[in-house]
């Protein structure tokens, strides 16, 4: 790897965080160790990160607090969340503060390093295809600042509704069928991640309305469909 990826790492069981750590440095990764939420957040106001694996049950603060704070300061820095928790209400919680994956404890590490993988590639590598600005009614969207512009009003998006809803202007006036989104933005299409899915377009749905003539619809058994009245302006062959 040419340029060192720098991940924050917190995990308070310091066992199996100094075996993560050693074994992400020795796949190239330089990766910071914190055992507490409270030093996890300190590390991140000082240093840049490419990638944040946070525990969920941490002492001081938890995974769940940090990542808020966190995504407060950094709308963009993917973060990865790591428990022993399956409660599906716990992990629909994590998606809804805008976490980019989840693993369940116990998991192996060539796991973990290839969902690491999976989230670098997407949060790095489809920008350059795709159009950077959709002028979506009286918003305006910018891809890679990821935020919403009306009037005075600017909206930061997380990195996931951001990518959402640019795969959704990319298909506006048409489908955007479930599956192809699940397997574009999480790589896999199964039950959490088509839960969570679910969430971020709810989500969109509020801050889009702003503008009524902007409208994310149901296609029953098919997918979602974004209308606004230039849509067609935006597409480019």
């Amino acid at each position: 790897m040419d340029e060192k990826t720098r991940i924050l790492l917190c995990e308070d069981d310091e066992n199996l965080g100094m075996l993560l750590r050693e074994y992400l440095q020795a796949k190239g990764y330089e990766t910071d160790l914190m055992v507490d939420g409270e030093a996890g957040y300190k590390a991140f106001i000082k240093e840049k990160y490419d990638l944040c694996v946070f525990d969920v049950m941490m002492p001081k603060k938890d995974g769940f607090t940090l990542a808020q704070e966190i995504r407060e300061i950094d709308t963009e820095v993917p973060i990865l969340f790591l428990t022993a928790k399956t409660l599906k209400e716990d992990i629909l919680e994590g998606f809804r503060i805008g976490a980019d994956d989840y693993m369940t404890k116990p998991f192996s590490m060539e796991e973990l390093l290839l969902r690491i993988e999976a989230i670098l590639r997407r949060v790095r590598g489809k920008k350059s295809k795709e159009e950077t600005s959709f002028q979506m009614g009286k918003f305006l969207f910018d891809t890679q600042k990821q935020q919403l512009s009306i009037g005075d009003k600017v909206i930061k998006l997380t990195t996931k509704e951001s990518e959402l809803l640019a795969l959704l202007c990319n298909h506006a006036n048409d489908v955007l069928e479930r599956n192809h989104a699940l397997r574009t933005i999480w790589d896999e299409d199964n039950y959490f991640n088509a839960r969570s899915m679910d969430v971020y377009i709810t989500k969109l749905r509020k801050i889009l309305k702003d503008d009524p003539s902007v409208e994310i619809m149901n296609v029953h058994g098919k997918g979602y469909k974004i209308i606004y009245p230039n849509a067609n302006e935006n597409q480019a062959d």
